[in-house]
């Protein structure tokens, strides 16, 4: 497939992000402790797969990627969306000598690669030329969000990531700004 010049260069760029993750989620597989969160990675891992080799087909092959990227369902597993399930937050501090990463820090260097990955995917998606590895893009920001917001959900279940609701009286004030568009 021709590729545009800035094309090659955000999927080449994205690639190698792709090689960061998959290579973080092998590690991760072989140390993390909690099974929701191993089991979390499990599913994640073949779509990253999936999501890399039509990377390297679109800068490799002639015909570019043949197949399309599946789209992960967005799965719900929190009882209230503004407020934790946990009684309290973990507190943490950065750690300077590191022999292993804990869950928590698996997770979150997960979850922010993931943050990180939909922004860029988002961007190229408004970049790329050619409908297909527009649409490409499109997708795979799709599996990006949905991958980081079930480990967020882990994150705020395990107290990692607080969750409150805002403020009433900011609420009132701020949705108070704003009026309705009157029908034509």
């Amino acid at each position: 497939m021709q590729l545009a010049a800035h094309e090659m260069h955000d999927l080449h760029e994205l690639t190698m992000s792709c090689v960061n993750s998959i290579t973080n989620m092998g590690y991760f597989l072989q140390h993390v402790q909690d099974p929701e969160l191993k089991a979390l990675i499990e599913t994640h891992l073949p779509y990253h797969i999936r999501d890399y080799d039509m990377k390297v087909e679109y800068l490799s092959k002639a015909q570019g990627a043949q197949t399309k990227l599946p789209t992960p369902e967005i799965n719900r597993t929190l009882q209230s969306y503004t407020q934790s399930p946990s009684a309290s937050y973990v507190p943490v501090t950065p750690r300077t000598s590191v022999q292993e990463f804990n869950d928590r820090e698996m997770a979150t260097a997960y979850l922010l690669t993931l943050k990180r990955a939909g922004r860029e995917y988002a961007w190229a998606a408004m970049e790329m030329s050619h409908p297909d590895i527009r649409a490409f893009c499109q997708t795979a920001f799709l599996m990006s969000c949905n991958h980081a917001y079930d480990v967020w959900q882990w994150m705020v279940k395990k107290g990692y990531y607080p969750l409150e609701a805002a403020d009433a009286a900011m609420t009132e004030k701020i949705g108070g700004m704003y009026g309705l568009v009157p029908p034509q």
